[in-house]
């Protein structure tokens, strides 16, 4: 075989030992016997020691010096293999197996102080974690910005500068539609009791309409939604409070906008380097898209009002009232059920603090406070309980430091997503409250979805909107669809 053949060959056995890896990530969170937590992190260890071996071999650097591309695809699979191999080597193996190890084991011990409130039972474990990934990421600056080498993983060619400078933009226009709204009357949320079997039967109901293949998919109860795998084996969670049915719905749509992402990849692409979201920026695009400028809209808000009653009867909101108790504007603590206009103000809360976790000015035994205060400085509230403050997210018990900032890049990347779809789909309106997402979710998979890693993140969305980025077309989507409901 030539160069570029032996290269993606060696390459796709490394990804299906990938997917084998976040298969048992799966597993954890869904159905993993607790007292297994201990067994789980030697597996995990083991399996990342194959996979640092591979991805290092020094082999593939000699595949890389002479591969030569004879395509697009072929080019941007050496773009990427590059990539990835390039940080790999400046990892020791014994630093990679040992993280896979100690996040694997934190995540319980997180999920258990969390239950409790209790943050000193989570701290020692944080602090091993933040070690760590420290360690882990002087050794891929090289005497560069730390922060800016953790964020590589989430969002290739992006720095903390460029997002800093971003949300400088960003804030003043989010702070003043969020004091705008401070003086509206918001309708009551949803009340009633909402039978678990009955909501899990309705997001079941809504992801297939938002295109979720069930054939290479399913659904599962986790502690933090999330969305797992790729290909042909794509899985989501959800979680559920029958006191509040939107967490479950909602949760559910904005997995499916990731899960369909993945399932919809060219077939072509599967189980390599391309087969998979090329950034969690555009990642998260695609869940905000699905679950906001979509399935929060005032048209398929009419259609859902009807859904929601044949599952659980009369609701305590109208129709042509139910957009606006979806959408209602509250300032609460949790950034998951966070509304439109706040949510962006809590991933910059986090961005800011990890920032100075890694840029030396904060650290772990100062997190609750740092955490607390800001967010009683952003948001005018004192924070009551730590599940409702620094042990909310599952992020940093596993490590994810410079994951947080992707959140409101992809609400960036939706907003100019959001703008050329209307523009190249003007009767989606209609199509919407008709109960039928399929023009934009064609739309997305045409344009963006199914080339996977084939342009670099940016490049991505530049493609598919055929024009620049900018945090415009988000914030005058906001200020128009707050207008239309609340009247500011």
């Amino acid at each position: 075989m030539s160069a570029m053949e032996t290269l993606l060959a060696h390459q796709r056995t490394t990804s299906a030992l990938a997917q084998v890896m976040g298969r048992l990530g799966w597993d954890q969170e869904t159905m993993m016997p607790p007292g297994a937590a201990e067994q789980r992190g030697e597996e995990m260890e083991a399996l990342e020691t194959v996979l640092h071996a591979r991805r290092t071999d020094p082999r593939m650097g000699e595949w890389l010096e002479t591969a030569e591309p004879s395509n697009e695809v072929e080019a941007a699979h050496l773009r990427e293999i590059r990539r990835g191999y390039d940080r790999a080597v400046k990892v020791p193996a014994k630093l990679a197996a040992e993280l896979a190890r100690v996040t694997s084991v934190s995540q319980g011990i997180w999920a258990k102080a969390r239950a409790n409130e209790d943050v000193a039972a989570f701290l020692p474990t944080l602090k091993r974690v933040v070690e760590l990934r420290r360690e882990e990421a002087a050794a891929i600056a090289a005497g560069g910005d730390a922060y800016d080498a953790l964020l590589q993983d989430y969002e290739p060619g992006s720095s903390a500068a460029e997002i800093a400078e971003l949300f400088g933009r960003m804030r003043p226009r989010l702070v003043d539609l969020r004091d705008r709204l401070a003086g509206v009357e918001m309708p009551a949320p949803l009340a009633g009791r909402f039978p678990k079997d009955a909501q899990l039967a309705l997001s079941a109901e809504v992801a297939a309409t938002f295109g979720y293949d069930f054939d290479i998919g399913r659904i599962d109860l986790a502690v933090h939604p999330f969305s797992s795998g790729s290909g042909a084996d794509v899985r989501i969670t959800t979680r559920v409070d029958e006191g509040e049915p939107l967490g479950c719905l909602y949760s559910t749509v904005h997995e499916v906008g990731h899960a369909t992402y993945e399932q919809n990849i060219a077939e072509a692409l599967r189980l390599s380097v391309l087969g998979q979201g090329v950034s969690m920026g555009v990642h998260e695009s695609q869940s905000r898209i699905y679950e906001n400028q979509l399935a929060r809209s005032a048209p398929f808000a009419r259609y859902l009002h009807g859904r929601m009653e044949a599952h659980f009867g009369a609701l305590s909101a109208g129709k042509d009232d139910f957009a606006r108790v979806i959408n209602r504007v509250e300032t609460g603590y949790i950034r998951t059920e966070a509304d439109e206009v706040h949510y962006n103000l809590h991933v910059m809360l986090r961005f800011d603090l990890e920032r100075q976790l890694f840029g030396g000015a904060l650290e772990v035994d100062d997190l609750e406070e740092a955490w607390n205060a800001r967010f009683a400085s952003d948001f005018g509230m004192a924070v009551d309980k730590p599940s409702h403050g620094v042990l909310q997210d599952v992020h940093w018990s596993v490590g994810l430091f410079g994951y947080f900032p992707t959140y409101a890049l992809g609400n960036v990347y939706a907003g100019c997503l959001h703008e050329a779809l209307r523009r190249d789909v003007p009767d989606l309106d209609a199509r919407l409250e008709a109960g039928d997402p399929s023009p934009a979710l064609d739309w997305l998979r045409e344009n963006l979805q199914r080339h996977g890693g084939l342009r670099t993140p940016r490049e991505t969305i530049s493609h598919a909107t055929g024009g620049e980025i900018s945090e415009a077309p988000l914030l005058d989507y906001l200020d128009a669809k707050y207008g239309a409901l609340f009247g500011v």
